[in-house]
């Protein structure tokens, strides 16, 4: 088993986007090709910004996706131990104004309401409470999140780590 990280900041297009009130996706990882069983087991986000001078807060949701997105960077999985081979995974990052993955109804498996001082960290306490996902081709996860208020209107940053099965 592998473990790899990616991140949704310094891609150079589509670079990062200022929230706004519809979810924009910042992270997607897909069992394309080979697929492989995924599991995200710990994440992390904040803003990257000077804060809103009114505090507000950011929605964040990671739900289920079925097909990745078109308008957004590709983005390599770092693995974390250098020894371990290139990720069957395919991730995608900031998906803004261009067509995001498709998410699956009724399919969210976290979500947070956070203040725009907040940041978070998420890190499952096992490998059954890890965030899985099915060997199928195009089955993923996407984080995404959207401002609850125009008071804060710049960019976050987040980084998601998955292990491949």
């Amino acid at each position: 088993m592998a473990n790899y990280s990616v991140s949704n900041l310094g891609a150079a297009s589509p670079a990062q986007a200022n929230m706004t009130t519809s979810y924009n996706t910042l992270i997607e990882t897909h069992a394309v090709t080979t697929p492989r069983r995924l599991a995200w087991y710990e994440f992390e986000f904040g803003i990257d910004a000077a804060p809103g001078s009114t505090d507000c807060s950011i929605s964040w949701d990671i739900s289920r996706t079925t097909a990745a997105g078109t308008a957004g960077s590709a983005a390599t999985p770092n693995p974390l131990d250098p020894a371990d081979g290139a990720a069957a995974t395919v991730a995608g990052i900031n998906h803004p104004n261009g067509t995001p993955p498709t998410y699956t109804a009724s399919s969210n498996l976290w979500s947070l309401g956070a203040n725009q001082r907040a940041s978070y960290r998420w890190i499952a306490r096992d490998d059954k409470s890890a965030l899985w996902v099915p060997a199928t081709n195009n089955a993923g996860l996407g984080l995404r999140a959207k401002q609850a208020s125009a008071a804060y209107a710049s960019t976050v940053v987040a980084t998601v780590y998955f292990q491949e099965q």
